[in-house]
């Protein structure tokens, strides 16, 4: 029996069991006839083999130190780099890691690129987050210009140093057209659930609307703005037949909890957790309206929100900034606000919750553009077609069978990605 064709998957920032896009990708590759290895940050102690995949390996790396400034960050994104590195070398020597695919950020292991592509093996790049973009938000708009343009460079030197990039969405590949990537070698693969992940019922009828928020909670994804909305729309919807939910984890925690108890809102907003799959399902079928509350920075229009797509594949109705890849994304499916403030999110869902067949419209609209373009059925059929041209031959001399590829819902956590 011939060995089946082996990829090594890098991540830095997440560990494998909680990113989703990753899952989904080793989940997909598995189905298609690939051994699958994921380099990642340890998260459960006990996990040896990704949780619902057939025999996805995880080798895990201790994170010794998470940056919050320059030096540390530098020492953080060190530290990784030597981990992978060593990974990923003792995947060679086992006679695996005949392609590798590196997930960003950050964008420090080029020079693992060169050496992977040096001994003839295939380098791909996942782009999820474009670093300098991310920096300059974090920078509350006033970043350093010497740590942008070093970020730039590295930005570039991940994409150049590619045998293929996979984009998250279009403003992504025309990035890396303007860094110098052949249009030929950027494949858009969005994020999003794919069908079989979502429980086909429908929404649950309440006396008490819910808005949710689900999703990461970093200093540049604005919960913030979500609490601010709570607190003008208490001022409009005095009866209080309205709850806000916010379901995910994050650096900012103590800062919106603290926020919440300051202006005494803890009868209108309830903080769920990081949710898995069912818990997602069940919290958005009970969602009249959803908030992707990130505000119109570059970063953000250029960026589609993973969230926003699991919004849409439960049909609800999205209150979001006027951002470009989110109207690429959502269309009618969303209500859009100028600027992303507090009241303009209150005035918007006020009406929103007052008018049910505009939002039984918006619900069929997400529904269609879930099941037509963005589940990830139809972002694994790009993705699997690059990696058969990438290994092909190899993929055909396996005489392994292929499995169905398995849904994912009940096997990860909400928030890996944007």
């Amino acid at each position: 029996m011939a060995r089946r064709p082996s990829v090594s998957i890098l991540v830095a920032n997440l560990p494998a069991e909680r990113d989703r896009r990753v899952i989904r990708e080793c989940l997909s590759l598995e189905a298609a006839g690939f051994d699958v290895t994921v380099i990642a940050p340890r998260g459960d102690r006990s996990l040896k083999i990704l949780p619902g995949s057939r025999g996805t390996r995880l080798r895990p790396y201790p994170v010794k130190i998470l940056g919050s400034g320059p030096v540390t960050f530098a020492i953080e994104f060190g530290w990784s780099f030597l981990c992978v590195a060593v990974r990923l070398l003792g995947e060679l020597l086992r006679g695996r890691a005949q392609a590798v695919q590196v997930c960003n950020p950050p964008d420090v292991y080029w020079p693992l690129a060169l050496l992977i592509r040096a001994i003839g093996r295939p380098w791909v790049f996942d782009h999820h987050d474009l670093c300098p973009e991310v920096y300059a938000t974090r920078s509350n708009g006033s970043p350093n210009k010497v740590m942008f343009r070093t970020l730039v460079g590295l930005e570039w030197l991940t994409l150049r140093t590619a045998s293929h990039v996979f984009a998250t969405n279009e403003s992504f590949k025309e990035n890396a057209v303007r860094r110098g990537v052949r249009p030929g070698k950027v494949t858009v693969v969005r994020n999003g659930p794919a069908a079989n992940e979502i429980a086909p019922v429908e929404p649950v009828a309440s006396e008490e609307h819910r808005i949710v928020y689900l999703g990461v909670i970093g200093p540049q994804d604005n919960v913030e703005g979500v609490v601010e909305a709570a607190e003008a729309l208490r001022q409009r919807r005095p009866a209080r037949d309205w709850r806000v939910v916010i379901a995910g984890d994050g650096e900012q925690m103590p800062v919106l909890t603290a926020m919440v108890a300051d202006r005494g809102l803890g009868d209108v907003v309830e903080f769920a957790g990081w949710l898995d799959g069912p818990a997602v399902d069940d919290l958005l079928r009970s969602a009249t309206v959803a908030i992707q509350p990130d505000l119109p920075t570059r970063m953000n229009d250029l960026s589609t929100m993973a969230k926003t797509v699991e919004y849409l594949g439960r049909g609800v109705p999205v209150v979001a900034a006027d951002l470009t890849e989110t109207r690429r994304s959502a269309a009618d499916a969303a209500v859009y606000v100028p600027t992303g403030s507090g009241a303009e999110f209150a005035d918007a869902i006020d009406e929103l919750l007052d008018d049910p067949e505009h939002r039984a419209q918006m619900r069929k609209e997400g529904l269609a553009r879930f099941a037509e373009m963005l589940s990830w059925d139809h972002q694994a059929r790009s993705y699997i077609a690059i990696w058969k041209t990438l290994l092909g031959k190899k993929l055909r001399k396996s005489t392994v069978e292929i499995p169905r590829q398995r849904g994912a819902a009940d096997r990860a956590s909400v928030g890996a990605d944007r």
